[in-house]
């Protein structure tokens, strides 16, 4: 009969039920098959639908019987290490035949080894300097502030989250040399594959040599050869575990770069005492000239971090940084850390909020069209709210990028309420860009809204003090013309064109002609000969003449429109 048991002290938030135990998620597709002794699987919470991830480890098999005490030593460990580039522990369930642990979504890092295995030499040492990078923060905190060794580091211990960050997991043997029977002094050498990992202390006396020493030491060794193995899958592991200990020579470097390869040594130093440690790797790598320092995307996620508390010139320089650098990022780089980074930063407000927009909208190219909404949409249209002239200026001028992707009601209820300011705007250029902006919304507007307040908002702008705004609402009046309802364009369209026509700057006349022009079909010939035509006719003797030359193309259109229907009734 299964049961439910809490694992320590942590929540398990599971039912047993009559029909055996209900868990918290659904297990979906399997992910890997790790060292035989615990399955991942892709997962999903029961209760909101969010992906996680599920170890599963077998406890069916006699032969593992040393398996359940490693699942508990990683449950154990991973509920109570809280550190952002730790795997996120979520729950745990155990059962008569299996121990599961559920954690955020991540897949192994040996799966995307191979992805990059094909990219270019640059591409390929960025991503691993960075995730290098990542592994060593939480290492180092590991060691130095919970007196700890983590006894396995190696590839099947880290994995990727969605935004592509490496992180460590792997818990089973994780212990503190003052805990009463850590799991690693007595049993590190049970857990399959931990030789791998050994350095030449541990493959000499056991696993039970680290409580007396450096709890840095083991995990420095097997962070050397956790470098060794993503720079160089197919060399050979160096011999510096096995006597006489010699350092990994030149010859054997490969891709590893050129900076590295010397801390690389020191971390195999066969000498515990005078190996470097994580931490020490850690400050070189950060260090002014550091590989860590200059790796872009290291740069990246530091300036991203720090973005709220940066000045303003400093913001400035990340930001244009970002965006001649942003094609070169791995996409779920781009999609899952700066993206939702931008947008948190543009939410926030400020002056850099007109320069955030654009690469929000940059970096969400790539997102999914289902996604998009949740993650770029929701986001935009709260900003429409803001009283920043910069940024008001920003969404107009970007509104072709993801105007489409709005709904009808978004445009209608959220977004027009505060558009609509704009017309009375101080700022002259704020009141041209929201006339602008409407020929682009207009589909998405309510009858109501497009028949009755956008067009008491635009009979305003056609007396604006700028020149150049009353002509492009007559622009824009015109175009939307066909859109306007059977009774608005007998109320509208005449007097709107015919008030340009007596506008003292000459595009504004021109604009009102070429509008009339634009929408002959949509009078009917009573009203071209009884209020187009003499509303128009005093422009044939403009002062000026490309006015009065427009003027008589227009007349010569409505004529010969006239003139075709007038034939029609000498016939009748």
């Amino acid at each position: 009969m299964d049961y439910l048991r809490t694992l320590g002290s942590a929540a398990v938030s599971t039912l047993v039920q009559k029909s055996g135990l209900n868990l918290p998620f659904s297990l979906g597709s399997k992910v890997a098959q790790v060292e035989a002794y615990y399955t991942l699987y892709d997962a999903t919470k029961r209760d909101d639908g969010s992906p996680v991830s599920v170890f599963e480890y077998d406890l069916s098999d006699s032969s593992k019987k040393n398996i359940k005490t490693f699942a508990h030593n990683s449950v154990r460990k991973l509920r109570t290490t809280r550190h952002p580039d730790v795997l996120k522990f979520m729950d745990a369930i155990e059962s008569d035949s299996t121990i599961y642990i559920m954690t955020e979504r991540v897949r192994p890092l040996s799966s995307v080894l191979a992805h990059y295995a094909s990219k270019s030499a640059q591409e390929k040492e960025d991503w691993l300097l960075w995730g290098l990078h990542r592994i060593s923060v939480p290492l180092t905190f590991l060691n130095d502030q919970c007196v700890s060794t983590h006894g396995k580091i190696c590839t099947s211990s880290i994995f990727l989250s969605p935004s592509g960050e490496w992180k460590l997991g792997g818990f089973e043997l994780l212990s503190n040399p003052r805990e009463d029977s850590a799991v690693l002094y007595t049993m590190g050498g049970l857990l399959p594959g931990s030789s791998a990992w050994a350095p030449p202390e541990v493959k000499k006396g056991g696993w039970s040599k680290t409580k007396e020493s450096d709890p840095a030491a083991a995990d420095a060794y097997a962070l050397g050869l956790l470098l060794h193995a993503v720079f160089n899958p197919t060399h050979p592991t160096p011999p510096t575990a096995e006597p006489p200990h010699p350092p990994p020579a030149p010859s054997s470097r490969g891709a590893i770069p050129t900076s590295l390869f010397p801390h690389f040594k020191r971390l195999l130093n066969p000498n515990p005492k005078g190996r470097l440690n994580a931490k020490g790797f850690l400050e070189i790598g950060m260090a002014d000239t550091g590989f860590f320092h200059n790796n872009r995307l290291v740069k990246v996620c530091a300036g991203l971090d720090n973005f709220a508390l940066s000045s303003e010139a400093e913001k400035t320089q990340f930001l244009k940084a970002l965006k001649e650098s942003a094609s070169s990022f791995p996409p779920e780089f781009a999609s899952f850390k700066v993206l939702p980074s931008l947008i948190s930063a543009l939410e926030y407000g400020g002056a850099s909020g007109a320069t955030i927009l654009p690469l929000v909208l940059q970096f969400g190219a790539n997102v999914s069209p289902e996604d998009y909404p949740k993650l770029i949409l929701n986001s935009i249209i709260k900003l429409y709210a803001s009283p920043d002239r910069g940024l008001r200026m920003a969404l107009l001028e970007h509104l072709p990028e993801y105007i489409d992707k709005l709904d009808k009601k978004a445009v209608s209820d959220k977004i027009f309420p505060h558009l609509q300011t704009g017309f009375s705007d101080t700022v002259a250029v704020i009141r041209e860009a929201t006339v602008k902006s409407i020929i682009l919304l207009a589909p998405k507007l309510t009858d109501r809204l497009l028949n009755n307040e956008l067009l008491r908002l635009l009979a305003k702008t056609q007396t604006d003090s700028e020149a150049s705004i009353r002509t492009n609402t007559c622009i824009l009046i015109g175009r939307l013309a066909p859109s306007l309802g059977y009774n608005t364009k007998r109320k509208v369209l005449v007097p709107a064109f015919s008030r340009a026509l007596k506008d003292p700057f000459i595009h504004a006349r021109i604009a009102g002609l070429s509008a009339f022009m634009a929408t002959i079909d949509l009078f009917e010939i009573s009203e071209l000969a009884t209020k187009v035509i003499p509303n128009m006719a005093f422009t044939l003797i403009d002062e000026e003449k490309s006015v009065r030359d427009q003027a008589f193309k227009v007349l010569q259109a409505l004529v010969k429109k006239l003139e075709e229907y007038a034939a029609q009734m000498v016939k009748l």
